[in-house]
């Protein structure tokens, strides 16, 4: 037993200077990323800045889109880890509260990380393409989305007004096949307007922060506000309180300055 106590001992070290080492790697290009953009990250250039030889960072990291990769997943969870914080201090039967919750999150976290935020949210990397590995993490938060409209509808129940318009059948195919893979029974028109909430959230936060509200809503927390108990009546969720304001994020970056 001592034995093996012995032999794992430097084999914890090492796992421990390796995943050290890897955060360093990651954390220097997030600064990169701030710098020169996603389409701008390059090996050598992180390398260069860590002091070690380009073959050296290549063990941690074969190629570009390997670190890409990892920057990717690294940013929808902690996206969806800051979304889900907030989530679960909300009474479950408060839907609203619920909805709220996510939706401010979301711009909090994305005001504080926006070069990570323009690294998903934004604009294609030119000849990168996305493996499976970012599936998992990429749908955290539309998950609790959908666990929310699920609640949504069942608290509705046969009263549910169905939607103001009727569904195309070839959209009724396409939302039938996503609340299969989601698990859900959601009314469809109640899924549609989910999708639409989904669009309004993120098509607000790409706005403010790639520059868009400039000289219009510089100052965009009511609008934001406005928009989320907006789409929250969309979904039968009535305001019944003031709505909530994010507190000041530091460091937020200005319409004036999207990031690259």
């Amino acid at each position: 037993m001592a034995a093996m106590v012995a032999q794992s001992a430097p084999k914890r070290a090492r796992e421990r200077a390796r995943a050290e080492l890897i955060a360093e790697i990651t954390d220097t290009a997030r600064a990169h990323l701030g710098r020169h953009g996603a389409a701008g990250l390059s090996l050598r250039a992180v390398s260069r800045d860590l002091g070690m030889a380009s073959s050296a960072l290549y063990r941690y990291f074969p190629n570009r889109d390997a670190l890409l990769t990892t920057l990717i997943v690294d940013a929808y969870t902690a996206l969806s880890d800051a979304c889900a914080a907030a989530h679960a201090e909300i009474d479950a039967s408060d839907l609203l509260g619920r909805w709220r919750a996510i939706a401010h999150a979301a711009r909090q976290w994305a005001r504080a990380h926006p070069h990570e935020y323009a690294l998903i949210y934004g604009s294609p990397v030119p000849g990168y393409a996305a493996p499976t590995d970012t599936i998992d993490p990429a749908t955290r938060v539309p998950g609790m989305l959908m666990a929310l409209l699920q609640d949504v509808d069942a608290a509705a129940g046969p009263a549910h007004r169905g939607g103001d318009l009727p569904v195309p059948e070839g959209l009724a195919t396409q939302i039938d096949a996503l609340r299969a893979s989601a698990g859900i029974t959601v009314d469809r028109s109640l899924m549609l307007d989910g999708v639409g909430a989904w669009v309004l959230l993120f098509g607000m936060l790409n706005f403010e922060l790639f520059g868009q509200f400039h000289n219009v809503f510089d100052d965009a927390d009511e609008l934001f506000a406005h928009q989320v108990d907006l789409m929250a009546a969309r979904l039968g969720l009535e305001p019944s309180h003031p709505r909530p304001h994010p507190p000041p994020t530091p460091n937020t970056p200005t319409s004036q300055e999207p990031p690259a």
